[in-house]
């Protein structure tokens, strides 16, 4: 069997692991362009685990210009075989209250300015996105969530918007009217690029507020975010603690097929694919390729 490897991505708030033992920053090139930052390599109870802040320490890539195959690109080198995002959201329902800790099972994907896909012209893939989580990953994190005592809602739909602005009111109600239960910024296309790299993957979309739907909130100020930011950064924290603690030192294979997803993805015949491109997919694709 494979060894575990688990990946965190810190979105707003979350820019260091400091329980990790053993820990060094290490830079890792991407041929795909620029991370967000070194990885922060370490251990917790035996397990290896690698942290990345998604928007580089100190907060200086906004979700656009965030390079998310670099990112993915580089947690797969170091081996990781399961990636948990912790990302900031605001909620539309009134039951996911500020401070609640949503595990979520399907995405809406409303960006535009962004590469959502390591493949394209000269190697040509197509990976199903139908069940964007592995059930596996979010079993173990919602029971380290039980055993921290921590407010956490499983199932949900997380529109991913391009931003960096919040809603507008008709949009906010618009996505409501969709069913989507929480808003981010963040996980699109992580989610679809760490399918490609066949990493198992989950989101615990942290509720900062309630979108500018609520007629107690309608407008998100940023000062009010920061609050709630900072609570479920110290919750956060314990959530990862817990869940390496406990997490299973050799990898278990998905029941959704997300380790293999290549195994039927790729359309380009070998005599026809584009050999730079092949190159850069070494990481991402080498096993199928």
């Amino acid at each position: 069997m494979t060894k575990s490897v688990l990946g965190i991505v810190g979105g707003s708030g979350v820019y260091d692991l400091p329980a990790l033992e053993n820990s060094r920053w290490e830079k890792v090139e991407s041929p795909w362009g620029e991370p967000s930052d070194e990885l922060r390599m370490g251990e917790i109870n035996g397990l290896t685990v690698v942290f990345l802040p998604r928007h580089g320490r100190g907060h200086r890539f906004a979700p656009s210009d965030i390079d998310y195959r670099a990112n993915i690109d580089i947690l797969k080198r170091v081996g990781v075989t399961d990636l948990v995002s912790v990302s900031a959201c605001g909620s539309f329902r009134d039951e996911l209250s500020p401070g609640t800790f949503v595990l979520v099972d399907q995405f809406i994907d409303r960006t535009f300015a962004r590469h959502k896909s390591f493949f394209g012209k000269g190697c040509v893939a197509h990976v199903s996105m139908a069940h964007p989580v592995s059930p596996n990953l979010v079993d173990h994190i919602e029971r380290s969530a039980e055993q921290e005592a921590i407010a956490c809602h499983r199932g949900g739909t997380y529109l991913v918007m391009e931003g960096p602005q919040f809603s507008s009111l008709a949009e906010s109600n618009l996505y409501r009217a969709w069913g989507c239960d929480v808003i981010g910024m963040t996980n699109m296309p992580e989610a679809k690029l760490a399918r490609e790299a066949e990493m198992c993957y989950a989101t615990v979309a942290m509720v900062t507020d309630y979108d500018c739907w609520h007629p107690d909130h309608d407008q998100v100020e940023v000062s009010a975010i920061i609050g709630t930011l900072r609570e479920n950064t110290e919750k956060a924290m314990r959530l990862i603690t817990r869940l390496a603690q406990s997490f299973p030192k050799q990898h278990q294979p998905c029941p959704i097929g997300t380790d293999r997803a290549l195994d039927h993805a790729l359309i380009t015949a070998p005599e026809a694919r584009d050999a730079e491109l092949v190159a850069k997919l070494d990481a991402v694709a080498g096993r199928v390729l």
